[in-house]
């Protein structure tokens, strides 16, 4: 998270610390320095160590943020940015944040609610506008942090997830390895005694130029010794010592900061607080105070705060390092001792840590040593009362999964702790955590162990993998299907029957946009899916995408929880989802667009996609979960635009739902002319119904005759059948022309019942 405004003081106050490099030239001159050191454990090969976290929003440039994630375009960005490196001859490792530290805790809470109010605005501004917010209010799609290290691996990179504080890990890799620098977006690295720092917020990837923070630069401006550089972080505020807590020591420095000394170029009143700060820590205290401990005892401080500082500095000193010759510095130790080791076996601890160091595992790792599960935003509308947030409809799965890593059938009679969520949805303050109670779930005969499940072997074992991942999801049905279909798809079908099952607000429309989306998917390179063109943004698609995407982390931890019965691969999100085509779908599939069409006349597709549904429908028959027909009119002012009649399209003018028939008008005559010699051609409705709309502005002159003709035909549109069976119903236009400049009025009537989000336009937060 890094020091507070020390980056952008050398930014603009100290640019001779600012280098600008060639990684190629840094590349060659690391090769030489380790021909010529014969001595030097360092690896010849030139290499990176890469802050993962720090990357992710300069890896993820695609356009569309909101709608759940382009991933098949984020993977040939990925690839295209590592192969930039290799083909130097750079090698890349990756670290990626594996934990939250309970000491960082209040820090990450604050910027998750804070994150909290972008996204506020965000789906303000998509009910406002029908489109995507600009970059200002940019949120990274859900699970972008967990999937890419996957992403990576499968790209053969190195990649690591840390078990203590990441970027403690990253600098001490990078020391003891001998790399030739730390690439990513953070301050501390200017304080840790390890590699040089390189910025990727300025790297220019075509030409490997970014600019490095050198440390020595900045400490001949400051006039400081590099081994004062933690004690004056400390006091800037970091992750360790908060920034309030010397706002004291600040205040005091700057005023006799401007009595002794002269206005300095420093650009900034913020500039001038840290040379008032470097001021003080060059000042207070001898050379033999300084050896005495790590804060001057000339400095007046409280024990609390006195304690506070020496531990802030502690945390940047390095395996073997010292700060002052002779001082006695007790070691830094950020990582937390396993909790739950009681419950657990001493190998499957092992595995577990060593699977999540390798990046191979998700969940697992934080309920069985530190019983804390965290999860960062999501992109939910905190004004929609229909939809539940994702942290309470994936609990129950949760719940399961637990109970497969904690609950034990040996007699023991050692209670099962809870487990701690600290998981951000809309209501929750994140004052203190959830406590979940792990739940066994029910297989024939005992539940198995986890030195079963992870270590055992035959077909038996492999059946119990099986069944008890499907048991976390109710979908133990779905154990013939393995193997007839792919993993892929079998992942897909738990987890929209599950979505399906925990939702009761979810349509029939909503569970056919899912299964079509994930069906069409492959038929799409990365580049059609980024020119899909939507005519509008829908809040509650978007908020269903998110959700999805959430769901596959479920399934991942799953996965790992039953000793992976499927490959992790089969459950990453590029096989399953694309967010553009899922909104695309939605809106087909809400509009009563035909099967034929929806699954883009594709006849495998189609099959595949049928035999989905069915089994869908199967499993809330026998669970009593009526899945309705509930398509849902546009229904919000942004939709009014002459834009919103269209459907979604690729780039090139087709119709997204028609990948070689033109538009959904008919298609092109060509195409028309060979459907019709084969008996497959009917004639259909463009999607929108624009001439329809049309013919009804002509029947119907006033508001009031419209709510008439409405009223008798209400029977005939969407909505619920009388017997409860899910029906497929015809699109009915809702909107007609009524305001001169062309734009559509919504007349549905009222429900009597809330369908959709509930509106607070006097709300504020």
């Amino acid at each position: 998270m890094g020091v507070k405004g020390l980056q952008y003081f050398m930014d603009q106050c100290c640019p001779e610390a600012c280098e600008a490099v060639d990684l190629r030239e840094m590349a060659r001159q690391h090769i030489a320095k380790g021909r010529h050191n014969t001595c030097t454990t360092n690896d010849t090969n030139p290499t990176l160590v890469v802050d993962g976290m720090a990357c992710l929003r300069h890896w993820y440039s695609c356009k569309d943020w909101v709608c759940g994630g382009q991933w098949k375009e984020f993977m040939g960005l990925l690839e295209h940015w590592v192969k930039a490196f290799t083909s130097a001859g750079i090698k890349l490792v990756f670290f990626f944040d594996g934990v939250v530290e309970e000491q960082k805790r209040q820090e990450w809470v604050k910027r998750r609610l804070r994150v909290n109010g972008d996204i506020y605005k965000v789906f303000r501004h998509i009910k406002a506008h029908g489109e995507q917010p600009d970059q200002k209010l940019f949120c990274l799609p859900s699970g972008l942090g967990t999937f890419t290290s996957f992403a990576l691996r499968s790209l053969g990179q190195k990649v690591f997830s840390t078990v203590q504080e990441a970027d403690y890990e990253i600098a001490s890799y990078a020391r003891d390895h001998g790399c030739m620098g730390i690439l990513g977006q953070d301050s501390d690295f200017i304080i840790y005694d390890s590699v040089p720092y390189l910025s990727v917020a300025k790297l220019r990837l075509d030409g490997l130029i970014t600019v490095l923070y050198n440390r020595e630069g900045l400490c001949r401006y400051l006039r400081l010794a590099p081994a004062q550089l933690p004690f004056l972080a400390c006091l800037l505020g970091n992750d360790v010592v908060s920034e309030d807590q010397m706002q004291h020591i600040r205040n005091n420095a700057m005023a006799e900061y401007r009595r002794s000394c002269p206005p300095r170029s420093s650009g900034t009143s913020h500039g001038m607080k840290i040379l008032a700060l470097a001021q003080l820590v060059s000042s207070v205290g001898d050379r033999e105070e300084r050896e005495s401990g790590l804060v001057p005892r000339s400095l007046v401080l409280s024990a609390t705060d006195r304690e506070l500082l020496e531990k802030g500095i502690r945390s940047y000193l390095l395996p073997g390092q010292e700060l002052f010759h002779g001082v006695d510095i007790p070691p830094f130790s950020s990582g937390s001792a396993c909790v739950m080791e009681k419950f657990i076996s001493p190998d499957i601890l092992q595995v577990c840590r060593e699977k999540h160091i390798e990046a191979e595992g998700f969940m697992v790792y934080g309920v069985l040593y530190e019983g804390v599960v965290e999860c960062s935003n999501t992109l939910e509308d905190e004004e929609e009362t229909e939809l539940l947030p994702q942290a309470l409809v994936y609990r129950p799965c949760r719940e399961k999964i637990y109970g497969l890593l904690l609950h034990r059938d040996n007699g023991n009679s050692v209670e099962v702790p809870l487990v701690k969520e600290w998981f951000v949805y809309p209501g929750n303050t994140l004052k203190e955590p959830d406590m979940v109670k792990p739940v066994p779930f029910n297989l024939p005969g005992s539940q198995p162990s986890l030195e079963m499940l992870w270590f055992g072997s035959g077909p038996e074992v492999c059946g119990l993998r099986l069944a008890s991942f499907l048991s976390v999801f109710d979908c133990q049905e779905f154990s013939e299907l393995y193997g007839t279909i792919e993993d892929c798809f079998l992942a897909t079908l738990c987890l929209v029957t599950y979505i399906v099952l925990q939702v009761q607000q979810l349509s029939l429309e909503d569970m056919e946009a899912y299964l079509s989306q994930a069906v069409c998917l492959r038929l799409n390179s990365h580049q059609e899916l980024k020119n899909i063109k939507l005519p509008y943004i829908s809040s509650r698609a978007v908020q269903l995408g998110s959700l999805y995407v959430r769901g596959l982390s479920h399934l991942l931890g799953a996965n790992c929880a039953a000793g992976c019965p499927l490959l992790s691969n089969a459950l990453m999100p590029w096989h399953s989802f694309d967010g553009r085509l899922f909104h695309a779908k939605y809106l087909m599939a809400h509009s009563g667009t035909e099967h034929t069409v929806l699954l883009d006349s594709d006849a495998s597709c189609l099959s595949l996609f049928l035999c989905l549904r069915e089994k869908v429908l199967d499993v809330c028959k026998k669970r009593d979960r009526a899945l309705l027909s509930k398509p849902r009119p546009r229904i919000s002012t942004y939709e009014l635009s002459p834009k919103a009649t269209e459907g979604p399209t690729h780039g090139d003018g087709r119709r997204v739902g028609y990948a070689h028939a033109g538009n959904l008008a008919g298609g092109s005559d060509e195409w028309r002319r060979k459907e019709e010699r084969r008996g497959k051609y009917q004639p259909r409705v463009e999607w929108g119904m624009r001439e329809g709309m049309r013919g009804a502005q002509s029947r119907f002159q006033n508001r009031e005759e419209l709510m008439e003709k409405r009223g008798q035909r209400g029977g005939e549109r969407g909505g619920d059948n009388q017997s409860g069976a899910p029906q497929q119903l015809a699109f009915h236009p809702q909107f007609y022309p009524d305001y001169s400049d062309g734009r559509l009025l919504n007349m549905s009537p009222l429900p009597a019942q809330t369908r959709g989000r509930t509106r607070h336009p006097t709300r504020r937060r």
